[in-house]
């Protein structure tokens, strides 16, 4: 692997009230979507031509407050991601960064824990 790596945001606060099946299943999304949006991308690329060795850091934010602050901040940065946005009641619950090198984004993230 190139040291790609895709970031992945996850509400804390859904754990209180959701099953994890179903926390898992936002992340899922979000990630297939950024990565279908940037397909012809030269990071995405490369990271799902090596597929068995893909890196992913799945990290927690606080609530949807915190996870659009963080999603507005990337816009700002030009870093391509996907707010996943639940339908039908159209709040956020996580959000994917397409594939970048570690040093070029660590430092959105340095400030999140695992999700746990």
């Amino acid at each position: 692997m190139s040291g790609l790596v895709q970031y992945v945001l996850v509400r804390g606060d859904l754990k209180a009230t959701w099953p994890l099946g179903a926390i898992i299943a936002q992340a899922c999304h979000a990630c297939t979507a950024v990565i279908y949006q940037h397909r012809n991308d030269e990071n995405v690329e490369k990271y799902t031509a090596d597929m068995d060795n893909m890196h992913k850091c799945v990290l927690e934010v606080k609530n949807e407050d915190q996870l659009k602050t963080l999603s507005e901040k990337l816009k700002e940065n030009g870093i391509d991601h996907k707010l996943w946005v639940e339908q039908p009641e159209n709040y956020a619950t996580c959000l994917a960064v397409k594939p970048y090198p570690k040093s070029e984004v660590k430092q959105f993230f340095n400030k999140f824990k695992l999700l746990k």
